[in-house]
């Protein structure tokens, strides 16, 4: 006996993947991740398994010239730790973009993935770079319009 309208499930050897190109200059880092984690995760494609990565390739350029609202540039603190006491170390959000531009962007975006290899896979295909070109041109990624 044959059921109708079974429930599609891809499978991770025919997804079709696409490279994406986002232009960061002038978006808000919080939006900007948010629409970046879809893509990686493909909840915009209409064969999204939960379990299986559906997801693009995204490139972000111009990391350096992202926005933070508010009070964010002095006030959010990225935290590390070497393990030994008093080995906290905190970072402003504004100083982290002085020197290392590219994590903003990777912190917020790794914080909106699942935390397990899933997770991990999808992080890998996450490429951000600080200015303007990146190595990936042989790949022709598609300008990816954020709001």
């Amino acid at each position: 006996m044959a059921v109708a309208g079974r429930t599609y499930s891809a499978k991770p050897g025919e997804v079709q993947r696409s490279w994406h190109l986002v232009d960061a200059r002038g978006k808000v880092l919080g939006r900007l991740a948010t629409e970046v984690a879809m893509v990686l995760r493909g909840k915009r494609k209409p064969q999204f398994t939960p379990h299986v990565d559906t997801g693009d390739f995204v490139v972000v350029v111009n990391a350096e010239k992202v926005l933070l609202t508010g009070k964010k540039l002095k006030q959010k603190m990225y935290y590390r730790a070497s393990g030994y006491p008093g080995g906290l170390k905190a970072t402003a959000a504004g100083t982290l973009l002085k020197s290392h531009p590219e994590r903003l962007i990777q912190y917020a975006v790794r914080g909106m993935l699942p935390k397990t290899k899933l997770g991990d896979a999808l992080y890998r295909k996450l490429k951000v770079y600080a200015g303007e070109k990146h190595p990936h041109q042989a790949q022709k990624p598609a300008p990816l319009e954020i709001r």
